[in-house]
Parts: structure tokens; C-alpha cells; sequence
């Protein structure tokens, strides 16, 4: 019996551990979404390729809601790079923490 109920604490454990991953993942993927110049654009590692490869100091993207929108390239490059950073020092932090209750 007690073998029984320290199996079921691990699974539980083990759930509760990667259900966390899941809630972490939407909450600090939903902050990863920012406004810029009328467009609504998520710090991702696509936004952040494209910029990146970008020959041209302004171009037309196209926005999450798939709006073309011109944009200055320098400037959201260094937006999505410094939203997305926050973004994932702060996750880490928390994954951090409830790694160590784990």
C-alpha cells in the first residue's frame, strides 16, 4: 500500500511539473507580443530572422493579423530583441524556482 501511494505522489508530482511547463510557455509567449507602428508583432525567433536578414533600412512586413506594414527595420529589431530577452530572463527565473520546489 504505502509502495502504491508513493508511486501515485510521483505521477502527480511529475503532472504538476509538466503542466507548469505548459502555463509558463502560454503566459511568457502571450507577453511576447507588442505593438509597433499599427501592427501587432510577436518576439519570436522569426520576427527576429527576417529583421536580421533585412538588406534594407525600412521594408513592408507582414504583422500577425497579416496587415503589410512598413517598418523601420533597426528600430524593431532592437524592440523584439530587448522584449524578448525580458521575456525569457524572467521565465527562466520562474521555471528556476518551481524546479527547485519540485
Amino acid at each position: 500500500m504505502a509502495k502504491t501511494l508513493e508511486l501515485a505522489q510521483n505521477i502527480k508530482r511529475r503532472y504538476d511539473h509538466n503542466q507548469n511547463k505548459i502555463v509558463l510557455k502560454e503566459k511568457y509567449h502571450a507577453k511576447m507580443i507588442f505593438s509597433y507602428n499599427d501592427g501587432m508583432w510577436e518576439a519570436g525567433p522569426q520576427l527576429l530572422n527576417i529583421l536580421n536578414l533585412a538588406q534594407e533600412q525600412t521594408m513592408v512586413l507582414l504583422d500577425n493579423f497579416d496587415t503589410p506594414i512598413m517598418v523601420d527595420v533597426h528600430e524593431l529589431r532592437e524592440l523584439a530583441y530587448k522584449i524578448r530577452q525580458e521575456q525569457m530572463n524572467q521565465w527562466q527565473d520562474e521555471w528556476n524556482q518551481i524546479r527547485i520546489k519540485r
